[in-house]
């Protein structure tokens, strides 16, 4: 076995039977004899990670994977099987679609970040009725085309066991969110990111019926939710919501406001993480009814930042803020970044968070900013 070109050497620990990889070439540690070698040899293995290894199916006949899959079929006790970022190709889908009934206590499956299974996805969907026990399915960052979704759709029903299906960061999804949500066990579901999906009007309204069960609600990047957020407030269940993404959606003041009355009613009261960054547009009061709202006291991490290229005074609201502050105990992870603020409301707000484990991000003042460049004005030069 060759450990030259090892960055981090795999870990297994026996009491939990897990075997994971980091940046690893992995062809030669998993393939070192004709039967898999390390994975047939752990017939205890519940859980394999080896993301972020694209070498694995490169090279004759998808490298080292072909051997991978083969040998899979000992790990009958494999309940996670994590495959994120492999390069796994069409061909690779074909080779592990064949060892899936092996996995009859298989919980979750992620196959994101690989791109070239883009087209090809209906090789693997046929095998997938056999783990009828799966509880997630990760394909996020896939490319994955109508087709790769009219085929997941066709096996859904059978994969009785899910409550975590997300096909997040695939511009398809949002045009066939009715008939993903038609096949869904919806009462179940924890789980169904459509973030950055190109949703529209209709899928939009079909992913609210969704929303009732889901634990995490996640439509950030999707600029239909503008203007109709109350659409989605109205379908939650207090109090099982625990994150709300919204992130870049182009927020109006009337969406925080009637997000702010959701709070007023204590809908939000169980919420642990609340994402509006980059919804510069909604106007100060806004921000402020969202504050004085309360309800939100098992908030732990909330994000307010503006996007990299503009800024904003938050003077107007700040003072609802300070005032909400005693109110979260939970709070640990406060973002405002690009909200410029005086130095007397710096003081104000570090003197509110004193003696509190709270993580601040915000930007440095802008004499700060300015003597940096100073120090090192090299910073400021144009990569050639």
């Amino acid at each position: 076995m060759c450990l030259s070109n090892f960055l981090h050497f795999p870990r297994y620990n026996r009491r939990t039977h897990i075997l994971s990889f980091s940046l690893c070439i992995v062809y030669d540690i998993l393939c070192m004899s004709p039967s898999g070698g390390m994975v047939s040899s752990l017939p205890s293995l519940c859980v394999l990670d080896i993301s972020s290894n694209p070498q694995l199916s490169q090279g004759v006949n998808g490298g080292g994977f072909m051997e991978l899959a083969s040998s899979l079929s000992h790990a009958t006790s494999l309940t996670t099987l994590r495959l994120q970022a492999c390069g796994l190709t069409e061909d690779s889908l074909d080779a592990l679609g064949g060892t899936l009934h092996c996995f009859t206590s298989l919980r979750e499956l992620d196959l994101s970040c690989n791109k070239s299974l883009s087209g090809g996805l209906d090789r693997l969907t046929l095998y997938l009725a056999h783990l009828t026990h799966l509880e997630s399915l990760d394909l996020h960052m896939c490319c994955l085309t109508h087709a790769d979704l009219e085929a997941l759709i066709q096996v859904l029903p059978s994969l009785t066991g899910l409550t975590e299906l997300d096909v997040s960061s695939n511009k398809e999804a949002g045009g066939v969110v009715h008939p993903l949500v038609s096949a869904l066990p919806l009462t179940q579901m924890r789980r169904f990111p459509l973030n950055s999906c190109s949703l529209n009007e209709e899928s939009f309204t079909a992913f609210a019926l969704a929303v009732p069960s889901l634990r995490s609600v996640d439509v950030s990047w999707c600029k239909v939710v503008g203007g109709r957020l109350a659409q989605l407030l109205d379908a939650l269940q207090p109090p099982v919501i625990l994150e709300l993404h919204l992130s870049s959606c182009e927020l109006t003041t009337d969406d925080i406001c009637n997000l702010a009355a959701v709070c007023r009613r204590g809908s939000l009261s169980s919420l642990r993480v609340l994402d509006l960054s980059y919804n510069g547009s909604a106007a100060d009061e806004g921000w402020s009814a969202l504050f004085a709202a309360g309800g939100l006291g098992s908030l732990e991490e909330v994000d307010l930042s503006l996007r990299p290229s503009t800024s904003a005074p938050c003077s107007a609201w700040l003072p609802a803020l300070l005032c909400a502050l005693p109110h979260l105990p939970a709070l640990t992870h406060l973002a405002l970044q690009r909200w410029t603020m005086s130095s007397h409301e710096r003081e104000q707000l570090n003197h509110s968070l004193r003696k509190r484990s709270v993580r601040l991000e915000w930007d440095p003042p802008r004499n700060d900013v300015m003597s940096l460049f100073k120090e090192s004005p090299e910073e400021s030069q144009p990569e050639e």
